[in-house]
């Protein structure tokens, strides 16, 4: 029996970018469906559940961040804007509003793939652990029962805030979280324009996890738009 491959669905209305999309994605092994108007989009959506969406912007009925809000409100699918917008306040916009990760146009085939492969394993942990009873990237292991944090096998201590900081973003490993959406989830609504609360505690982070804060290897900037956790491995 066959292996079931990947659905990405492209809701693109360019016929040259879904042609290149198109032969990306079945040449490496995933199905790709297609729709040119965010209507279309929202039907296939809805019709065949795809793993992972790549979304224009640009669509000729709807603007692409209003299908991303909608897509938000059931599905959990990662969603990859690919857009020609690239000044910081598109991404943030997209992010904030649903989105996982950005794509600025042109790109190349090799940083697609690196994308996808984040999204694919993003989806896979959320399925496998619903519960995320502990969270383990890199050489990080979060134990959320016992609010424990150790960073290869030492104990770290945190505050509460740094907790929960910390927690934000290694649920969603390689996924950028806007300023604003960190904000919001940590300190409240309230604090979301707060950013100088949020680069004060990420250096105290990045002081007690990272080997070298000033090059830090897992809690990464996004500049202008707002932080990642990087998305690796598990140390054993």
């Amino acid at each position: 029996m066959s292996e079931a491959r990947t659905r990405v669905l492209v809701v693109e209305d360019e016929p040259s970018m879904r042609r290149f999309l198109r032969a990306t994605l079945t040449s490496h092994g995933y199905e790709a469906l297609e729709a040119e108007t965010a209507a279309a989009g929202m039907r296939m959506a809805t019709q065949h559940n795809p793993e992972i969406i790549l979304l224009d912007l640009g669509l000729p009925d709807r603007d692409g961040l209003d299908l991303t809000r909608e897509l938000r409100e059931w599905s959990r699918a990662p969603i990859i804007v690919l857009s020609a917008r690239g000044r910081e306040d598109d991404k943030v916009e997209a992010l904030d509003a649903g989105a996982d990760d950005y794509l600025t146009k042109p790109f190349g085939t090799n940083e697609l793939l690196a994308r996808l492969r984040v999204a694919e394993r993003h989806a896979a942990r959320s399925a496998a652990d619903p519960s995320g009873t502990t969270l383990r990237v890199g050489p990080l292991k979060i134990d959320l029962p016992r609010h424990e944090v150790r960073v290869r096998g030492e104990l770290v201590r945190l505050t509460p805030i740094e907790y929960r900081l910390l927690v934000v973003l290694a649920k969603n490993p390689g996924r950028v979280l806007t300023h604003r959406q960190i904000l919001v989830e940590v300190w409240g609504p309230n604090a979301a324009s707060q950013t100088n609360y949020l680069r004060v505690f990420m250096s105290h982070l990045r002081r007690k996890l990272e080997n070298e804060p000033a090059n830090p290897k897992l809690l990464l900037n996004e500049p202008g738009v707002g932080y990642r956790m990087a998305d690796l491995d598990p140390e054993e």
